[in-house]
């Protein structure tokens, strides 16, 4: 009992070391110094998620459709929720576009051949036709297919500006 505890405790300061987060009011500069305390597959996962943030940024369905799972759940912050065709069909509309997506906290834990992400952004873009300025807390899921990481799922709440 006593081994078990000790390796339950020795589990968990190794795991909380690796969550190593930035405050919200921090630079991208230290976004970058907490990514150099993960480990090297959480950097992958959270290299990952910048590209696809990028890619609906500049509009890179190829790379989006790599990066979004098909069987994708994207709760969007008001509660609306799209699949990854909708998803994607939202912004080649206009619907939705990204203008910029500034990560200002990241943190990745990693489960084997899944990966969960816990952040806050700024996202600036227009929305069915609404500029927004919006600070969002998400929670999202990667699943290793192959050599790829896919999103699977993502939810998010806004916060204060």
């Amino acid at each position: 009992m006593r081994t078990l505890l000790a390796l339950s405790l020795l589990a968990c300061s190794t795991h909380l070391y690796a969550q190593t987060a930035v405050s919200p009011s921090t630079s991208a500069s230290a976004v970058a110094a907490t990514t150099t305390a993960m480990s090297a597959k959480e950097k992958v996962v959270a290299d990952v998620e910048r590209q696809r943030f990028a890619a609906q940024v500049s509009k890179d369905y190829t790379a989006l459709d790599k990066l979004l799972a098909d069987d994708l759940h994207y709760t969007h912050s008001s509660g609306a929720t799209d699949t990854k065709t909708s998803y994607i069909q939202s912004i080649r509309d206009g619907k939705s576009k990204y203008d910029a997506i500034d990560v200002q906290e990241l943190t990745v834990r990693l489960y084997g051949n899944t990966a969960i992400i816990n952040g806050v952004c700024l996202i600036k873009a227009t929305n069915n036709g609404e500029t927004i300025n919006t600070r969002l807390r998400y929670t999202d899921a990667y699943v290793r297919k192959g050599n790829q990481w896919q999103l699977v799922t993502w939810q998010s709440v806004k916060l204060a500006n």
